[in-house]
């Protein structure tokens, strides 16, 4: 009888679901704020994102399934044991982070923003122009799950959708154009909207960093959805503060995380910010489709079939193979 800890979290009707497939295991459900390191360490499977520090203790666990898409905080060296299994909810977050980058994408371009602002001093006042998704430039940056469901909600408005990966491979029907990494210089004055979906790896530090943010073309937005480190909010701050240079920004994450409440980011012009509310379980579809995914494999590790699990993590990026 194999030891199953839950600590993502679960209604009634996920439990009975687990329970089905798992019918010979024995379940513990723990808050992941409040589980007990003898909780972690006494399971052989672990659904959720306990504390790394706590999962480094443990020596019976053979897979751990996260509940987030990213997994980096698992990758480091000493979390997991050699050999043990990790799989993350890639797949569970496409529908509600990208739905909320489409709705900041919308806010900006219409100037939405500054009409809530407006509102809220009582003022009836017109804001100039606006510009439209259709007929724009959408460049993202990272095509997994996030960025190619965002990618085809963009195209589906009317936007002609660039997307840049780490190895192009076959184009996807519904994109317009398909580049590698070394193509980011030349591709970023043509964006209307710039959008990154990326994880946290040494690579993407700091990738969209001043420079880069300066050949964007004026009045461009700047959305990031994936990793707050991937964008140097420093220098945002300074160009949003420009005349000429970026015609906004949204941000479901930043760097640092939460940002410090004095950061002049909350104050920059035309910044909308939110605190990394995007994914999570504020959907609640997201909820259903990360337990189906747990559920799924959960049937494939029973039956032995290891190699087939879903989303199985790369260590290197610490996100999906």
């Amino acid at each position: 009888m194999k030891n199953i800890l839950v600590v993502m979290p679960v209604q009634e009707a996920h439990r009975r679901y687990l329970e089905e497939i798992g019918a010979d295991c024995r379940f513990t459900y723990a808050d992941v704020q409040e589980v007990t390191l003898g909780q972690v360490c006494d399971a052989e499977i672990i659904f959720g994102n306990p504390a790394p520090q706590l999962v480094a203790q443990s020596r019976k666990l053979k897979w751990l399934q996260l509940n987030s898409s990213g997994a980096d905080a698992y990758c480091k060296p000493g979390v997991l044991q050699p050999g043990t299994l990790l799989t993350c909810a890639t797949g569970g977050y496409g529908l509600t982070v990208s739905e909320g980058l489409v709705a900041m994408s919308y806010v900006l371009c219409r100037k939405l923003d500054l009409y809530m602002r407006n509102q809220g001093k009582h003022l009836w006042q017109p804001e100039g122009s606006v510009s439209s998704i259709w007929n724009s430039t959408t460049l993202v940056i990272g095509l997994g799950d996030i960025g190619a469901e965002y990618g085809q909600r963009m195209k589906a408005l009317g936007s002609h959708v660039i997307g840049i990966r780490r190895r192009p491979g076959q184009k996807p029907e519904w994109l317009d154009e398909l580049y590698g990494m070394e193509r980011l210089e030349e591709l970023l004055p043509r964006a209307d909207f710039v959008t990154l979906a990326l994880p946290s790896t040494p690579q993407t530090y700091h990738l969209m960093d001043e420079a880069r943010m300066r050949r964007m073309k004026p009045g461009a937005f700047l959305l990031n959805g994936g990793r707050g480190d991937a964008v140097d909010c420093d220098a945002l701050n300074r160009l949003l503060r420009e005349e000429k240079s970026l015609g906004g920004a949204g941000l479901d994450v930043t760097e640092p995380e939460p940002l410090p409440s004095d950061h002049p980011l909350w104050d920059a012009p035309r910044c909308i910010i939110t605190p990394h509310v995007a994914g999570g379980f504020f959907l609640p579809e997201t909820q259903e489709r990360v337990v189906r995914i747990a559920g799924e494999n959960l049937k494939r590790f029973l039956s032995g079939d290891h190699r087939n699990l879903q989303n199985p993590v790369d260590f290197s990026t610490g996100y999906r193979k």
